[in-house]
């Protein structure tokens, strides 16, 4: 079969021991991603099947239109916001999706960009390699109150990590997570205001959905302290378009760490945030880890084994009709 893979930012899906399972059709990756539509079609157009890697691709139904060949949409994870399901049932394409959630990877890494802004580590280190004179002074974590907007299982292993570094956990969200956080012994916030309002370090840990898209807006960002920080690594869509910058530019908050954008990957440092002094930015490492890869990969590669032996599939349309 020819198998397609776009988007392979870090440029290491065939150095996966998981790989094995489909080396033997004819495998092309694209590191880059495509300029438009039409390059994107050009390149996808000869596959029976694609390997979509999260959301790092619009599989909409204009470009779905455009790829008759198009047998199998596999997903690298168990679902993603940028795929047209409805059109990809409707032209017979199955989507088999991945079956694992692990939140270890992006646990730990909002917990290391917490611990790196708030200690100025990325700063200080830069400062030192230019060879300059220390500059700053930085907040410790311990005795601060960190606030947890959604506290599903990244923000679990977030909240306790950091518990045991001596933080007060404040927490808002749905009812169950308020739940969850009674449960943990974590102070409930007395509604969103309050969590923005006290929170030292706040960390957005909300699925994104219809209703949660732009869930954050200016007003919520100015009621937040002047030394307080917000954290972003589950999607960029959360906050209303722009708001974070111009917060950011008033002092409320007077730091930010991020690790998603509204569109990925930033290249040629084209992004207002990374001309901000008071913003640390990494270009959505959170799920990217090698173990990580390895679980995620191997139940994507081995839907593909299961189509090419006819056996069922793990499907995110299971009332697809077959082309």
């Amino acid at each position: 079969m020819k198998i397609a893979i776009p988007d392979d930012y870090q440029d290491t899906v065939d150095k996966l021991s998981c790989f094995s399972l489909i080396k033997h059709h004819e495998v092309t990756r694209y590191r880059a991603p495509a300029r438009d539509l039409d390059q994107l079609v050009e390149r996808l157009k000869e596959a029976e099947v694609v390997v979509s890697i999260r959301e790092r691709v619009e599989f909409s139904r204009e470009l779905l239109d455009r790829l008759p060949k198009l047998k199998l949409l596999a997903l690298v994870g168990r679902g993603a916001s940028t795929i047209d399901f409805k059109a990809c049932t409707a032209l017979g394409i199955p989507v088999s999706t991945g079956k694992s959630n692990s939140p270890d990877a992006p646990a730990e890494l909002t917990v290391a960009l917490i611990v790196a802004s708030r200690r100025n580590i990325a700063l200080e280190a830069e400062r030192m390699k230019r060879g300059d004179m220390p500059c700053t002074l930085s907040h410790r974590l311990s005795g601060s109150t960190l606030g947890i907007y959604g506290l599903g299982f990244i923000g679990q292993l977030v909240a306790k990590s950091l518990a045991g570094m001596g933080m007060k956990v404040l927490v808002w969200g749905q009812e169950k997570s308020l739940q969850k956080a009674r449960d943990a012994g974590y102070e409930v916030a007395a509604g969103k205001d309050d969590l923005f309002e006290r929170s030292d370090i706040l960390s957005l840990h909300v699925r994104l959905r219809p209703e949660t898209r732009g869930i954050v807006g200016p007003a919520d960002l100015a009621r937040m302290k002047p030394t307080a920080l917000i954290v972003n690594t589950a999607r960029a869509e959360l906050i209303q378009p722009g708001a974070l910058v111009e917060a950011l530019q008033k002092g409320r908050p007077g730091y930010a760490a991020v690790d998603v954008y509204e569109e990925e990957p930033i290249l040629g440092g084209n992004h207002p945030l990374l001309k901000m002094p008071n913003a640390l930015c990494v270009p959505h490492l959170g799920w990217a880890e090698w173990d990580n890869f390895e679980l995620y990969f191997r139940e994507c590669f081995e839907q593909i084994v299961a189509y090419e032996r006819g056996e069922p599939l793990r499907l995110a349309n299971p009332d697809v009709k077959r082309r």
